[in-house]
């Protein structure tokens, strides 16, 4: 059975050139040709010998996404896409331009496991993990097609990055390699709701990376209605490893806070949020809940948010509300997929 190249490791690649007798330097070749250049085809790599291109074809694919489905909002420009695979299951890319450039949040998994209350990116189901090639595929899709260069990536599309955390590590790896994409792991945000074990396993791998916890509560009874994952992993054990992770990395930790209306908006909850994350070097980002239809959450006032926003501040923790863009696209993750691959044909 073939396998995914893209996928590989600079290392692994390394090690798959020298099995079949060839120099080292082919393997440098080969990287570039599919991290720097993003190539979706053998023969486009035109330094290599056509015999070794159909070596390597025997043995191993490209992973690649196509565009299945574009929308631009006319507000501000954020693009998402609907990528189809190569198994023809699909998954979703937003592209977000800022004053430092511009910013992929890029889906781990095709659906996801967490069944999150707010979220849309559960409602068709889990199918599968994407390979380290299939994550990075969508930022080549993505530069060819807007003829961009993206400098920052988000791990916050559709899946659960720690459940995947193997290829996810990989993916990582390979579009900071300097023969890559070399795209500084400081520019590199991971986002998860909370798996505790993977923390720490990611802490100890010392990657200078951006995590960010879900939180979405400041207590158990709250979360662990909108957040299932919150029955094995509660607030107090989540906050416990992020200041294990600080004190680990020395990299503050960011808190994503989306605001429900009656849910978890209230100036008891931002009080007791306070309290909870008082001395840590944390951020925490205020997000207005996503409409999704068959959710029904309510979105919080814009006077209830900054009332919320206010009184974390004067507790002294770092917050600020989230920039909605692609409002008119439906950004969020998760809405695309589920009417063409999911519930409806039968989730930055």
């Amino acid at each position: 059975m073939k396998r995914d190249i893209r996928s590989l490791t600079y290392d692994e690649l390394n090690n798959e050139i020298i099995s079949l007798g060839l120099p080292k330097f082919r393997a440098k070749q080969i990287f570039e040709w599919l991290h720097k250049f993003g190539v979706d085809s053998f023969d486009e790599m035109s330094n290599i010998s056509k015999d070794l291109r159909a070596r390597l074809s025997e043995s191993f694919f490209i992973s690649t996404c196509e565009i299945e489905q574009k929308l631009v909002s006319k507000i501000d420009g954020t693009v998402k896409y609907l990528f189809r695979l190569h198994d023809g299951e699909y998954l979703e890319s937003v592209i977000m331009e800022y004053k430092h450039g511009y910013t992929i949040c890029v889906s781990s998994q095709v659906g996801c496991k967490m069944g999150c209350t707010f979220c849309a990116s559960t409602l068709a189901g889990f199918k599968r993990n994407l390979e380290a090639g299939e994550i990075e595929a969508q930022l080549h899709a993505a530069q060819k097609d807007l003829n961009i260069r993206i400098s920052n990536i988000v791990l916050m599309g559709i899946g659960e990055p720690l459940d995947n955390y193997d290829n996810v590590l990989s993916f990582i790896r390979n579009v900071n390699n300097e023969n890559g994409l070399n795209i500084s792991m400081r520019n590199i945000s991971l986002s998860t709701c909370g798996i505790v074990p993977k923390i720490r396993d990611l802490m100890n791998e010392e990657l200078p990376i951006t995590l960010t916890i879900s939180l979405h509560a400041p207590n158990d009874e709250i979360r662990s209605r909108t957040m299932p994952v919150n029955n094995k992993w509660g607030v107090d054990e989540i906050l416990s490893v992020c200041r294990e992770y600080i004190a680990k990395t020395n990299r503050r930790v960011s808190f994503e806070y989306t605001l429900i209306n009656n849910v978890n908006d209230s100036d008891k909850c931002a009080l007791e949020l306070s309290k909870k994350l008082k001395g840590m070097l944390c951020h925490v980002n205020l997000i207005p809940v996503n409409d999704v239809a068959e959710r029904g959450n309510v979105k919080s006032s814009i006077d209830r948010i900054h009332k919320f926003e206010q009184i974390l501040k004067n507790n002294s923790i770092n917050a600020t509300i989230r920039r909605t863009l692609g409002s008119d696209i439906n950004a969020s993750c998760g809405q695309l997929r589920r009417k063409r691959g999911g519930v409806i044909e039968n989730r930055c």
